[in-house]
Formats: C-alpha cells, structure tokens, sequence
C-alpha cells in the first residue's frame, strides 16, 4: 500500500483495518507524519506538533489491537488533527496570537476529550488566523497557511489548518469551529467535508455555549468519517447548559433520495456567483436528482437583509474584546488585526437587537414555510474560489467584473444566524483554476439525519479525494 494510499484513507476504513490487523494505528501515524513533514513549509497546516508522543499512542493502540483488548474505542488509533482554538490540557491553545504564547491550558473542551476518549491519536494542532476571526488562515503567530490545490490561494479560515492538512491527506480526521462560515468556507475552498451541527449537539462550555452562532464541528474526508466523529462529539455536558441532552447516532446506509424534496437557490438573491462556481453547483444539483431527490429552485427575496444584520450580531459581541486586546497588545498582533478593529467599530450595537428581530420575521414568513414544503435547502457555500492566501478583511477580488471581500463571497452566516439548521458542506467540483466548489446541505432544525443521508447520496454519485485524480498534485505543485 503506497504512503498516498494510507494518507488519503477514511477512519472508518483505517479502523476495520486495525480490527483484522492488515494495518497498525503506527503505520499509519507514521504515513501522517511523512505527508505532514513533507507539506510544512509549502501549505503549512500545522500549529504544535506533538509526533513523537502520538507514536507512543499509536503503539499502545496498536498493542491493544493485537490483544484483542474489550472496550476498545470507536476511534482507536485513528490519527487527530486539533484545530489551535480548542483547549487540550497541558498543552498550549494560541488561537492564532503571539499574545498567547505562553497560554497552557488547564482542561480539555469537551467534544477533544470524547475523541480522546474514544481513542483518536491527537498528533498536531491545526493552524488559524489571529482570535480565529477571518476567512484566511494566516497570522504572525503561525505564518501563512496555503490550499493543497494551488499555493498561494487561501485554504479558508478559520478553520484553514484543519482543511489543508485534511485535504492534502496529512491528517485522518481533524477538528474545526463555526460562528461565521469557519468550518463550511474552508471545507468547500479545500475539497473536504465540514459539519456544522445545531446548536447544543456538540458542548461548549464557558461564554462560547451563550453565543448561539459558535459551534465546534468534524471535518474530514467523507461523510461516512463526519458521522463517526460526529457520534462521539455530541451528547450533553452538564457544564454547558445549552447542550442537548441526547447525542445523535448517524447510521448511513445505501437508501437513495427517493421521496426527499431539496429546494435550492444558486444565489440566495443577492450574491454574485462566479461562472466555475454556478457550473459545479449546477452538477451537483444533477447528481442529487441522480440520486433520486425532487430538486426545485425557489425564490429568494429575504437574504440580503440578515446578511449584514448576522455578520453586524457577531462584529457587535467581537468588539470589546477586540478593542481592548488591540489597545493592550498592539505592537505584537498581526498586521491585519487594526482592520478587524475598525470594522468591528463600523456596527452599532443596535445591530445586534436588529438581528434578532429580523431573524424571527424571517424564519416566520419564508424559512418555516420553506421547510415545511422541503426537507433541505441547499446553496453554494462559496461564491468564488481564489482568495488569496494573505487576503486581509476588506481586500477585494473580482467576481464577474465586480470586486467584493472574501466576507462577500461565503454564503454561511445566515445558517449562523439559524443556529438549530445543521449543514453540511461538500466538495461539488473544481474551478477552472484548480480550486475546489462547495455546495452546503442545510437541515429542518435539529435534523441531522437528513443531513446525513443527502450528503451520503450525493457522495456516491460525486465521490471525491478517492484517488489520484481526484487529489492535489502535491509533488508538482510545490516546484
């Protein structure tokens, strides 16, 4: 089996492979290892790396495999990526900033102590841009973090790092975090799938449990691996009072999509969609139908409004920290955190009423109606693909001949805003630059099953990452 072959492996194969012992948790630690070695100073995915006491951890799994040892666990072995914005004891958690260099934490959040738990192998942490608050991942605590499919174009942010080390296949599984888009943008810039469940499904203990719109999320290969990541994640923690108190268990099957009605809108109204991504979506609308599901456009006339109003909730809440950490640390932040500042500063705190207000209007006369007649909705998740690496906030790039921020182009904050909607985000193509497409399959609320069985349908008909065609060309890209 090639070194290509064991990096781009599922968990879930790589586990049924540890069960019958044709593969060792070490060999395959050890394949991780070399592609991330390999890719350091090209993509640069990674934080902190932890290799030699995660080959430690992946003998011991494989010990346990080769007894046949009771109980073990449902992610045994399998090699984690950690995205630098979740805490894990002992270690240190930067997000992003130099300001935080010294920061050890004093606990594990909790969705990275079930996956520990559950056995998965944490071996890096995952690169994000500074206070994890942009839709590039670079900073000048970490530098910058470049897509597998073509260096110098941005992976996404804020979950960049966790993305470009999936897709260029130097992590098996790998964490990530949403509140504007910062799962479901870099999983569609990266050719990956991202999961951003309902809010309460996965605990956030501390402030970021009374922000509704930050989630923490898996981020993977396929969907087969989201949902196992997924099924251990979630479940109540009692420090978290807005966590649900049963997890989900995904069970995925072969069923097609007989029966399911999908509404869909290329442009939700208001967006400018490049030419590579409106073909790509309209593929993947193709596929789904394929798959057996009635896929109908609707109109959409409401969007544009809550847009604003959604990115204006969280700039309101992200302001004082921001003022203050900039007031406090200026000399030491990264060049682009000013700019973070002075937009934050731009939304008045009514803002943030407005949202609410407008958000209940909305799933009142459009959203709840649309999901009574449909059982998902689904849209792009990017408006355009090549964003350049270093993009700072309100640097501009050209959309059919109009220019538009990277914040323009990422059609995710309105699910946000929509915090109970699960989505997931799936590769749909690429652009005639290279650059994955996404599509983003959003829920009813609390339905992640749905979700689930849409996304599964459509990967059957589009499978992507599966071999070597369908991969970044990892060796020639990087001359």
């Amino acid at each position: 089996m090639s070194i290509d072959d064991l990096c781009y492996m599922s968990a879930h194969e790589a586990l049924k492979r540890f069960r019958n012992r044709s593969l060792s948790p070490l060999e395959l630690l050890e394949a991780i290892i070399e592609r991330a070695n390999l890719i350091s100073s090209t993509v640069n995915p990674f934080a902190d790396c932890y290799f030699e006491e995660a080959k430690e951890k992946a003998r011991k799994s494989e010990d346990l495999y080769a007894k046949g040892a009771a109980g073990i666990g449902p992610l045994e072995g399998i090699p984690l990526a950690v995205k630098d914005l979740c805490e894990i004891a002992g270690k240190r958690t930067t997000a992003g900033s130099l300001i935080n260099k010294e920061n050890i934490c004093g606990y594990t959040s909790p969705h990275v102590q079930r996956l520990i738990d559950a056995g998965a192998n944490v071996f890096a942490r995952t690169t994000i841009p500074e206070f994890a608050w942009l839709f590039t991942t670079h900073s000048r605590m970490w530098g910058v973090t470049h897509n597998p499919w073509k260096i110098g174009i941005s992976p996404g942010g804020s979950s960049g790092g966790s993305a470009a080390a999936l897709s260029a296949g130097a992590a098996t599984i790998a964490t990530g975090s949403d509140s504007t888009g910062s799962i479901r943008q870099p999983a569609s810039q990266c050719g990956i799938v991202g999961y951003q469940p309902p809010h309460g499904r996965i605990p956030n203990i501390g402030t970021s449990s009374f922000n509704s719109y930050a989630k923490a999320g898996p981020m993977a290969r396929t969907v087969e691996d989201c949902a196992i990541t997924l099924n251990v994640m979630s479940g109540q923690d009692i420090r978290d009072h807005n966590s649900l108190i049963e997890g989900v268990q995904i069970q995925l099957d072969e069923k097609n999509l007989v029966g399911l009605k999908i509404a869909f809108s290329m442009d939700l109204g208001c967006y400018e969609i490049s030419n590579d991504v409106q073909r790509e979506t309209n593929e993947a609308l193709l596929a789904l139908s394929r798959a057996g599901a009635s896929v109908e456009e609707v109109p959409v006339t409401w969007a544009a409004a809550l847009i604003d109003l959604a990115l204006g909730n969280q700039e309101v809440l992200f302001a004082t920290f921001l003022n203050k950490t900039f007031k406090k640390h200026s000399e030491i932040v990264s060049d682009y955190v000013p700019q973070l500042v002075e937009t934050a500063n731009s939304y008045p705190t009514k803002i943030y009423h407005q949202s609410i207000l407008t958000a209940g209007q909305i799933w009142m006369e459009y959203l709840g109606p649309l999901f009574q007649k449909y059982d998902a909705f689904v849209t792009p998740t990017t408006t355009y693909t090549d964003i350049p690496a270093t993009g700072w906030q309100k640097d501009k790039v050209n959309v059919n001949g109009n220019l538009y921020t990277d914040t323009d182009t990422t059609m995710a904050v309105i699910w946000n805003m929509y915090n109970k909607c699960p989505v997931m985000a799936l590769p749909s193509g690429r652009a005639s630059s290279g650059v994955p497409t996404g599509i983003q399959v959003i829920g009813r609320p609390y339905d992640d099953k749905t979700v689930f069985r849409v996304a599964k349908a459509f990967e059957r008909e589009k499978p992507w990452l599966d071999c070597a065609d369908r991969r970044p060309e990892l060796t020639s890209n990087y001359l």
